[in-house]
């Protein structure tokens, strides 16, 4: 039952996630990467929590895939920043 809950919450999170950044104008989406950074460093915390925390091997897996990408997200996340940035330090005169 308890996996069941988990999975449940999981599936709950993707959907509402997908519908929340679906809905952001592509204008707003760069400048908002710098400020998930840090959401997602606390994504990436939650996601050792959870791995630590898990009593099957398919949940330790889960959670080390959870990481991964979360990690994943904040590098990709400084790089765009940082493209972002020296974009528009290359305008000034």
């Amino acid at each position: 039952m308890s996996m069941f809950i988990l999975l449940l919450v999981f599936v709950a999170a993707l959907v509402i996630g997908y519908k929340v950044l679906s809905h952001i104008p592509s204008l707003l989406h760069t400048p908002l990467m710098s400020s998930m950074n840090a959401l997602d460093g606390v994504i990436i915390l939650g996601a050792l929590t959870a791995t630590h925390l898990a009593t099957t091997p398919l949940g330790a897996f889960l959670g080390g895939c959870g990481i991964a990408l979360a990690v994943t997200n904040v590098f990709g996340g400084f790089d765009i920043t940082h493209k972002m940035l020296k974009m528009i330090a290359g305008k000034k005169r």
